[in-house]
């Protein structure tokens, strides 16, 4: 949705009917709750996929520690994560959705702050919304996690997932060992995974 500022008003217009229609979101998608589980997929986007989080390998560091202290803050249970340039994934159960979304947003608010300031752009929009999309089974689980490992590589940064260090894959791997990795990865392939969330 780019694009969204270059169309016309009549293209705009049809677009949120079909949206309406189709009873989806209009612009930023809805936290569900409710949905007799716990475990939820989050992501965060930099506004227009720039690559904010990506400027420099110690904001990079820094948002890994950040994140992950905001997840221990609330009791979150994280399985996979990754950080991106330009966006994260994070596997976690958490027991109140809400409380989590609301601190990652807390999160968004002062890592803007402090990189606007950092990079002299004061007033940019760093952050699209945060996403979540709920685990229906094991099998969404566990493609879900090599999805999450997998996505350095889905985008280029990386050849495989050790190459990539802003990743939980590095303990995923030693923890879990590279066999049953394996076989995780074959019974639980991702295919076109996240492909048509937004359809």
């Amino acid at each position: 949705m780019y694009a969204w500022r270059k169309w016309t008003q009549e293209m705009r217009d049809e677009v949120l009917r079909r949206r309406k229609l189709l009873n989806r979101p209009w612009h930023g998608p809805p936290h569900f709750t409710g949905q007799q589980t716990s475990q939820y997929l989050i992501t965060g986007t930099c506004y227009e996929h720039a690559p904010i989080i990506g400027s420099s390998m110690e904001r990079m560091d820094d948002f890994v520690k950040q994140m992950q202290h905001a997840c221990e803050e609330l009791g979150a249970v994280v399985h996979a994560w990754c950080v991106l340039p330009n966006h994260y994934h994070l596997l976690a159960t958490a027991s109140d959705l809400p409380p989590l979304i609301a601190k990652l947003g807390k999160l968004h608010g002062r890592m803007s702050f402090a990189w606007n300031g950092e990079d002299d752009a004061r007033g940019r929009i760093c952050w699209h919304r945060v996403t979540d999309r709920a685990m229906r089974s094991e099998a969404h689980f566990w493609t879900t996690v090599n999805y999450v490992h997998h996505n350095p590589v889905k985008h280029g940064h990386a050849s495989k997932w050790t190459d990539w260090p802003w990743s939980s894959a590095h303990d995923y791997l030693r923890e879990k060992g590279r066999d049953a990795a394996t076989l995780a990865w074959k019974a639980y392939p991702i295919l076109d995974y996240g492909a048509k969330w937004d359809d």
